[in-house]
This record gives structure tokens, sequence and C-alpha cells, in this order.
């Protein structure tokens, strides 16, 4: 089979050399350009990425002007009869953190030595948390509620009373 070639004119190939020369890597015009199609995402997605990490760096920085409320101190008195070998107890609520002090303000005689503790409710027993087993008049015990809720007081006999003896206790919490 023979294939059949169409000699161009010398004044054809001419101009394609000159074409060449001036174009080596296409053979186009430098004036006709080709568009691709670019995806949308590809511009907004960066954009949309940089908004997001600069929107996540501002905050609302503003101090609120109000101090926060000061705490009341609420102040409970518990008074009774201790009995040798004897123990009670006295429940109080906690409506909020802070100091718990269970002082013994008072004791009949005045030289008597009792346990004073504190410690938490669970609506049966105190689980005392700190104690004072050499507790006289003007003895404290001072903890800290970490959490709202039932906490006792509790005074007892640590083998000392050869009789029952008068005392007032006064619980400072908040």
């Amino acid at each position: 089979m023979a294939i059949l070639l169409q000699p161009y004119p010398p004044s054809k190939i001419q101009g394609l050399r000159r074409q060449r020369r001036r174009y080596p890597s296409r053979m186009r015009h430098p004036h006709r350009f080709t568009f691709r199609a670019v995806s949308p995402t590809r511009f907004w997605l960066p954009a949309l990425l940089a908004a997001a990490v600069f929107a996540t760096g501002c905050g609302d920085d503003a101090v609120d002007p109000t101090p926060a409320p000061t705490p009341v101190a609420i102040t409970e008195t518990f008074d009774g009869t201790l009995t040798v070998n004897g123990a009670i107890t006295h429940p109080f609520g906690v409506q909020q953190t802070g100091a718990v002090v269970a002082a013994l303000t008072a004791l009949e005689p005045s030289d008597a030595v009792i346990g004073l503790s504190i410690g938490t409710w669970n609506g049966v027993t105190c689980a005392v948390v700190l104690a004072n087993d050499n507790a006289t008049t003007a003895a404290s015990v001072t903890g800290a509620a970490t959490a709202t809720g039932n906490y006792c007081a509790r005074v007892y006999d640590v083998g000392k009373l050869t009789r029952a003896i008068a005392y007032q206790v006064t619980v400072t919490h908040f």
C-alpha cells in the first residue's frame, strides 16, 4: 500500500519554519489563551480555613465588671448534755463551699476534756473527717467543705468524764 504525500509549496514551508522559530514550544499565537475549568473549592476552601483559624483566635475577652457576691457566714449553735461514754451528733447543711469551723464555746465544768469532730452526715451516722480528742473550752476544729451537702459536728467522751457535763458547740459555715 502506497502512502501518497501532498507536497507543500515552498512558500508554505518557509512560513511554518518562521513560526516554529518564533514560538518554539507551541505553534500558537501568543495572544490566544486556553482556559481550564477551575473547581470553586480551589479558592474557597483555603479562604474558609483561614477565616476559621482567625475566628477561633477571637473571643469575648470582656471582664465582668460585677464582682461575685461575698458568701455570708452562717452560725449555728448546738447545746446539750454529754454523758459518761456518750456521744452526740449535730447535723447541719452547707449551702456553699468554704470553711467550716466547729468551736466548743462552753463546758460545765470548764476543766472537762471531751472530743470534738466534724464530718459528713449521711442521715444515720457522722463519718468523722477531722477530730480533736483533747478539746476543752474554746477549742475548735476547722475544715473546708469542698461541696455543698450535709455535714455534722460531734461531741463525745474520750474516757475522761466522771459525770455528765453540759456543753455548747458553735458551728460556722457558708
